[in-house]
């Protein structure tokens, strides 16, 4: 067993995605390969084959590796539910609320769960690519570290660094990331990747050549930008897309704990979708759709809309005919009010929610992970999808009674009698094409237009760009090297 961590300057370097391209390289050679991060912090996350959650960016470095996900995979998941404080997910299972400076004297026995983890992984499998998270750099987070070259330490394991040339700075980022870890951690990063490089590689080989000299240490390789490049994101909202046909305008308030927004990525891609996120304190603009996304603290972004104008602002949305649809948390707030009397999202108590739905919500202990799969009850087809379920709410009310889909023969979220409001408690139902192009058309994307029936297949979509980024490994990096170092 071989296990290479990929480490990155900064947040956003691009670990993410050379451990994706990494991963898909090996698998199309017949490698037994699996990703694995220690601890990620992140509020967009995916259901494991085992019944537990792990962060969505892993899930798909899974997928690039021909795998159903495992929580071995993200042994150590945070999801943030305020500036100080996030659930704490170990193997899958929510171990419990923690605020940063517990979590900080907790790191020593969670490095316990992610030793087990990439043990089990290793039997399994014959190479693990690691991904760190943030910047080994970060003196601050050193002590008790089990995210990036603490974990590396402990399983022994090479690094690579990568750097962001796009950010500017990329020699600095490099050789100053070097400067601040240990002479053990130094001795251990066996070369560099430089990711995001636009323009001619001839202008860059003398800083290549000068940081070699300086540190020791190759360059494995220039990574090219990639334009239009889209799966699924660590954490970060994605740009907006702005569709030329402008056929459907679509608006997504970014709650402060908006989660899984990855849900919203077909959209992007959907040349009929004009798709625009809001953040805070900007207009909202007029819309034919508004999307209400997940939320890991639902009462908590529920005010967050209420103060930034959106209930108003919504009601006049309907008025003029316009359409609302939520998922999950964005469901919950459609209804009459939500209720947290154990504090499981944040502090316990109740907040009125949209009053737009007959429904109430209260939080209970026990998380529902798990696959699924329906049909919706709008559209004259019926289309059928799958997705996931991923929250502690259960609800309840007349609403209920006209289920916007059905799964396995259970009714699942609502539609209102008048036909404009509408939610589900399913995650990913965008993906499929026909689902998706029906809830756009009940939402007023025009049948006759060129566009109408015009959505991806968003998981031939995640093939299609993980193989792109394979074929960057393929043209761009020292693959003899690499797989010297893999022993593959």
């Amino acid at each position: 067993m071989t296990t290479l961590m990929i480490q990155g300057t900064t947040s956003d370097a691009g670990k993410t995605t050379v451990v994706a391209a990494l991963c898909r390289w090996l698998a199309r050679q017949g490698v037994s390969v699996a990703p694995f991060k220690p601890q990620n912090m992140a509020l967009n996350s995916a259901v494991t084959v085992d019944g537990g959650e792990i962060g969505r960016s892993t899930a798909l470095q899974a997928l690039a590796c021909g795998l159903e996900p495992h929580s071995d995979m993200n042994p150590v998941l945070l999801k943030p539910q305020s500036d100080r404080g996030a659930q704490v997910i170990l193997r899958g299972r929510v171990h419990g609320n923690m605020d940063a400076l517990d979590y900080h004297a907790y790191k020593a026995e969670a490095m316990e769960s992610v030793m087990a983890a990439w043990r089990a992984l290793s039997a399994r499998y014959d190479v693990i690519i690691a991904e760190g998270a943030g910047s080994p750099a970060e003196i601050n987070l050193r002590t008790n570290d089990i995210a990036n070259m603490g974990f590396a330490e402990a399983a022994d394991c090479p690094v690579l660094l990568v750097g962001d040339i796009d950010k500017g700075g990329v020699f600095a980022q490099l050789l100053g990331t070097l400067e601040l870890v240990s002479d053990s951690e130094r001795a251990r990063t066996s070369g560099f990747i430089i990711n995001r490089f636009r323009g001619d590689k001839a202008l860059l080989e003398p800083g290549l050549d000068w940081l070699t000299d300086r540190t020791g240490k190759p360059v494995l390789g220039v990574l090219p930008y990639l334009h239009g490049l889209v799966i699924d994101a660590e954490d970060s909202v994605g740009t907006s897309g702005n569709s030329d046909a402008g056929a459907l305008n679509v608006v997504v308030p970014v709650l402060p704990r908006i989660s899984n927004h990855n849900d919203f990525d077909p959209l992007r891609l959907h040349p009929g979708v004009n798709l625009q996120f809001i953040g805070p304190d900007q207009p909202i603009p007029p819309a034919d759709l508004i999307l209400l996304p997940g939320s890991k603290s639902t009462r908590h972004d529920m005010e967050w809309l209420r103060s930034q104008g959106w209930p108003a602002a919504i009601q006049k949305h309907l008025r003029y005919g316009g359409k609302v649809f939520g998922i999950c948390g964005g469901f919950q707030m459609l209804g009459t009010e939500i209720a947290d009397p154990e504090g499981l999202e944040g502090e316990a108590g109740n907040t009125d929610g949209l009053d737009l739905l007959d429904m109430t919500t209260r939080m209970v202990a026990g998380k529902q992970l798990k696959d699924v799969t329906g049909r919706l009850t709008i559209g004259p087809d019926k289309a059928g999808f799958t997705g996931y379920e991923m929250h502690n709410g259960v609800t309840t009310g007349p609403a209920l009674e006209s289920p916007v889909s059905v799964l396995a023969g259970k009714p699942d979220g609502a539609i209102s009698g008048d036909g404009q409001i509408a939610g589900t408690y399913v995650h990913g139902i965008f993906d499929q094409p026909e689902a998706c192009n029906a809830i756009l058309a009940w939402a007023g994307l025009e049948a006759d237009t060129a566009v109408a029936s015009a959505a991806v297949n968003y998981q031939q979509h995640r093939q299609q760009q993980l193989d792109r980024l394979a074929d960057l490994v393929e043209d761009h990096l020292d693959t003899d090297w690499l797989r010297n170092l893999l022993k593959t």
